[in-house]
C-alpha cells in the first residue's frame, strides 16, 4: 500500500468551479444591486448638475460649473440650510429624549404593557403622506377640527392658518416627524436595554450604587451601541425627510418651510441642472454630517481599546 497521501498526488487539480470564486457568488448579486441602485442614481445625479437640460428634458450641452454657481448665489439658499439645520436638531434631539423614556417605561414591568407597545407600531405602520395629511386637515383654517376646538373654548378669536404662517408651520411639522420617528427609534433603544444583564444591576446594588447613578455609570454606556443606531439613522431620515413637509406645506410660502431637499425638488420645476447640484450638496451634506457624528461619538473607540 502507498504512503503517499492523496492530497499530494502528482497531477492533482485544485478546486475548480464555484469554489475558485470564493464568497462573490454569494455576494455578487447584493453587489450588484447597490451598483444599480445606489452608484449609478449617484453617478447620473453628479453628472446632470454640470449639464444644461431644458424644462422638457432634453440635454443642450455642458453647463460646467454654471448650475453650482446659480445654486450658491440663489437668495433662499441660506435661509434654507439654516431651517434644515434647525429641523434636524430639533426632530432628531426631541426623538431620542423622548423614545429613551418611552423604552424606559416599555423596559418595565405594568398592567397593559403589551397593548401599549403595539400601540406604539402604529405610526410606523401609517404612511408618511397618509399622517401629515391626516394633520394638515385637522390643522385646517377653514374646516380643520383644531380650530373649531379651540374656538369653542375660547382661546382664539377666529380660524388661524397654522401652516400657512412659517413661525406655527414649523413647528406642527416638528411635531409630526418626531411622532412617526418615535416607534422605530423606541424599538431600538429598548432593544439595547434587554441585552443588559441583570447580574450587572444586581453588583450595582451590592456595591451600594444609587438609581441615578447606575443609570449614568452602566445603562447609558451599555445602551451606547443602541443610542448610536437610533441617533444615525434617525440623523439620515429627518435631514432628506420629504414626504411630510410636501404633504403639509410643499415647502410654502416660497421657500420658507422648505429643507434642502425639500428645496431641491422646488427647483426642478425651473432648472434640472440647478435641482442636480442641490441633490449632490445635499448628499455631500449627509454624507459629510454621519462621518462627523461617528467620529465625535468615538464609533470605534471600544474596538481600539
Amino acid at each position: 500500500m502507498s504512503t503517499t497521501s492523496s492530497a499530494t498526488r502528482p497531477g492533482r487539480k485544485g478546486p475548480g468551479g464555484l469554489a475558485r470564486l470564493g464568497p462573490l457568488p454569494w455576494i455578487g448579486p447584493a453587489t450588484l444591486l447597490i451598483v444599480l441602485v445606489v452608484l449609478w442614481p449617484v453617478y447620473e445625479m453628479v453628472r446632470t448638475s454640470f449639464l444644461k437640460i431644458s424644462s422638457s428634458g432634453f440635454v443642450r450641452g455642458s453647463a460646467g460649473t454654471d448650475k453650482y454657481k446659480q445654486l450658491f448665489e440663489d437668495p433662499a439658499l441660506p435661509s434654507v440650510v439654516v431651517s434644515t439645520v434647525m429641523w434636524t436638531l430639533v426632530v432628531v434631539t426631541t426623538t431620542m429624549v423622548i423614545s429613551l423614556a418611552l423604552a424606559q417605561l416599555f423596559n418595565q414591568r405594568f398592567p397593559g404593557r403589551r397593548v401599549t407597545r403595539w400601540a406604539l407600531i402604529a405610526p410606523w405602520a401609517a404612511s408618511l403622506v397618509m399622517t401629515a395629511i391626516g394633520f394638515k386637515w385637522m390643522l385646517n383654517q377653514t374646516s380643520g377640527v383644531l380650530n373649531t376646538v379651540m374656538k369653542d373654548l375660547g382661546l382664539i378669536d377666529g380660524p388661524k392658518d397654522w401652516l400657512g404662517d412659517p413661525s406655527t408651520a414649523w413647528p406642527w411639522m416638528m411635531f409630526v416627524a418626531v411622532f412617526v420617528s418615535l416607534p422605530f427609534t423606541t424599538y431600538t433603544l429598548l432593544a439595547g436595554l434587554q441585552t443588559i444583564p441583570t447580574e450587572v444591576y444586581e453588583a450595582a446594588k451590592v456595591d451600594g450604587t444609587n438609581t441615578w447613578q447606575t443609570y449614568l455609570r452602566i445603562t447609558l454606556p451599555l445602551l451606547r451601541p443602541a443610542l448610536l443606531v437610533g441617533m444615525v439613522i434617525n440623523l439620515i431620515n429627518v435631514f432628506n425627510s420629504f414626504p411630510i413637509i410636501w404633504s403639509m406645506t410643499r415647502g410654502g410660502p416660497d421657500s420658507d418651510t422648505a429643507t434642502t431637499t425639500v428645496f431641491m425638488y422646488q427647483l426642478k420645476n425651473a432648472d434640472i441642472g440647478q435641482s442636480a447640484a442641490m441633490s449632490v450638496v445635499n448628499f455631500a451634506l449627509v454624507v459629510v454630517m454621519v462621518v462627523l457624528f461617528l467620529k465625535a461619538a468615538r464609533w470605534n473607540q471600544e474596538e481600539n481599546r
